[in-house]
């Protein structure tokens, strides 16, 4: 599914759209701890986290992940934002907890990986 459609039909907030809304999401990945992310997030996975410090993106690209969603109305912090304009990874925004947001994830047909 693309991302665009994932953000519409969850009404995300798109913060930054990395050159791309179109790309497609392959799955899904939910973790707030880097070193989970890094070894077991896929390329092309929806990132669901409430982090927002630079890492987070850093992570994103290094795995080539689709983009990441930050939960509960968290606002990445300047120099993350910079740094996702950097290396191209979109950014948005849900005000929905983890939990529920991956539920709907689920309910449209993206799955972990």
């Amino acid at each position: 599914m693309c991302l665009s459609d994932i953000a519409r039909e969850l009404d995300l907030t798109v913060i930054y759209d990395g050159g791309d809304i179109d790309r497609e999401i392959t799955g899904g990945y939910a973790t707030d701890l880097m070193s989970d992310a890094i070894a077991h997030a896929k390329a092309g996975d929806l990132w669901v986290t409430l982090q927002v410090h630079v890492n987070v993106v850093a992570v994103a690209s290094m795995k080539d992940l689709g983009a990441v969603v930050l939960t509960q109305d968290r606002q990445p912090l300047p120099e993350t934002l910079q740094k996702a304009r950097d290396e191209g990874i979109p950014l948005l925004g849900s005000n929905l907890r983890a939990f529920d947001l991956i539920g709907r994830l689920y309910q449209l047909g993206i799955r972990g990986t």
